[in-house]
């Protein structure tokens, strides 16, 4: 079995919310200070289902990951998870996309890869949430695509898949090759071991520019989205307390149904 895994760097969401700033002007949020990268957790999910398979068919799986000024030391951590490589696309004519051109980007990487049977990506990424670019990746391949897998196995040239549902979930079978999006509820991505660390430093990642996946700049990056972020703002969450006064403890609970019914909530 030969597998990609999709990953991406992103600001640790879980840092202190208090130290998210946003560059109004430039619609950019600020790394924030002394706070390390991670990888998206739900990336790390798909790196996992990608292991189980290997663990249990064998393989190959090869990481790509899609950036600027990428830590190696977080985007190497798949490898020292288990997997065997790692592709950067790393070009200032990457930064800034929108779903449409990192789809599009990370596809036409896969397609040079050229020899998958499997293609894995997180159910969305930690930062913006959008989750498109999985999907998206399937449809400029050409490739069947399930989302929200919660377990995946593969014989027979197929891969059979648990799809999170709202009331459970489904079981969904598609051919190979195919594109599958991973959500948390497969279970806990494995720690890397003291065995894999020493590994992952010796792995050098291949580096592609945008000519070498033979891509248009004006393709990929800001230059190539579809999509006008119009604002970014931090929102302001504000709370307000109203004491129920009474004589008695009676008299309190008649109040505080009448204030429930005058803001129609009884």
């Amino acid at each position: 079995m030969n597998m990609i895994v999709c990953v991406k760097q992103v600001i640790d969401p879980e840092a202190p919310p208090s130290s998210f700033k946003i560059d109004a002007a430039g619609n950019k949020v600020v790394p924030p200070p002394g706070v390390s990268p991670v990888i998206s957790p739900f990336d790390e999910n798909a790196v996992e289902a990608a292991l189980r398979i290997k663990d249990a068919r064998g393989g190959k799986i090869t990481v790509l990951s899609l950036g600027t000024n990428l830590r190696r030391e977080v985007v190497k951590k798949p490898l020292s998870m288990g997997a065997d490589e790692l592709v950067l696309l790393e070009d200032e004519a990457f930064a800034d996309g929108d779903s449409h051109s990192t789809a599009y980007a990370l596809a036409m990487a896969i397609k040079k890869i050229g020899d998958y049977d499997l293609v894995f990506c997180g159910r969305q990424a930690a930062d913006w949430d959008a989750g498109q670019v999985g999907s998206g990746i399937a449809e400029m391949l050409g490739l069947p695509g399930v989302t929200l897998a919660r377990k995946v196995t593969s014989t027979d040239g197929k891969a059979r898949v648990e799809r999170v549902t709202a009331d459970g979930y489904e079981v969904v079978e598609v051919p190979l090759p195919a594109l599958i999006t991973v959500s948390n509820e497969l279970g806990e991505p494995r720690y890397p071991t003291i065995k894999g660390i020493m590994a992952a430093k010796k792995i050098e990642p291949v580096i592609w520019k945008p000519a070498d996946i033979g891509v248009a700049p004006s393709r990929v990056g800001a230059a190539g989205r579809r999509a006008t972020l119009l604002k970014l703002f931090q929102p302001v969450h504000e709370g307000k307390c109203d004491l129920i006064a009474g004589e008695s403890p009676e008299e309190a609970g008649v109040n505080l149904a009448l204030k429930l019914r005058e803001a129609r909530l009884l």
